[in-house]
């Protein structure tokens, strides 16, 4: 019998908008490559549009107040600082953009790759938005982030408009609601556990070989 142990699955559910997504990503990269893991990436938008954004937060400058607020408690938390551009983003003069436009993006990125690929897409669009102060409610925006990591972008926005594109958020927010999923980001781990926290590198170390031995 081999003593192999299995790759172990993790599932990383992220909205481009979420800047503790933004700092467990590099972190979930580093396990990826000193551990056995497969991460597959999964959309989940927290708001879809302007009157989502008004319906939780009051109005979209309360919106934009109050995330910026929460990107002080990410870039405190974070392994580089320098990755967020808070007082960037504050004096841009668009409101603060959904998701959701950005959830399609990486949808349409990966059915041109791989989970991978939407990986590759889903930091870009987050660097983007969270040190290049970018609108990523913007179309060209979500074109431009698909280029900007060799795909073509031809391509990519006749992807952006189609059913599977859409269909495939839709998927992935499904299984979210079959966890019961309420914040992110959330790792599901092969299938079971779920765990919605903002692990550190260790942490997520110890959760792997804590499974292994399981």
């Amino acid at each position: 019998m081999s003593d192999t142990k299995p790759k172990i699955t993790l599932e990383f559910f992220h909205d481009a908008v979420c800047g503790w997504c933004y700092v467990l990503s590099p972190r979930l990269r580093k396990l990826a490559e000193r551990a056995d893991v497969a991460v597959k990436q999964r959309c989940f938008v927290l708001q879809r549009n302007d009157a989502e954004m008004i319906q939780r937060f009051g109005s979209l400058e309360a919106a934009k107040q109050e995330i910026l607020n929460h990107w002080v408690a990410c870039q405190q938390h974070a392994d580089d600082p320098g990755r967020f551009e808070i007082e960037g983003m504050r004096a841009k003069p668009f409101s603060y953009p959904s998701g959701y436009l950005a959830a399609l993006g990486a949808k349409a990125a990966e059915l041109m790759g791989n989970s991978d690929t939407h990986w590759d897409y889903f930091d870009e669009i987050q660097h983007l938005h969270l040190k290049v102060n970018d609108n990523i409610g913007d179309r060209d925006v979500i074109i431009a982030a698909a280029g900007n990591i060799g795909l073509d972008t031809v391509r990519f926005e006749a992807l952006l408009d189609s059913d599977d594109v859409r269909d495939a958020v839709e998927v992935d927010l499904k299984r979210a609601r079959e966890f019961k999923l309420r914040s992110i980001p959330s790792l599901i781990i092969n299938g079971e556990q779920v765990v919605s926290q903002t692990l550190t590198e260790q942490a997520l170390l110890q959760l792997i070989s804590n499974e292994q031995a399981a």
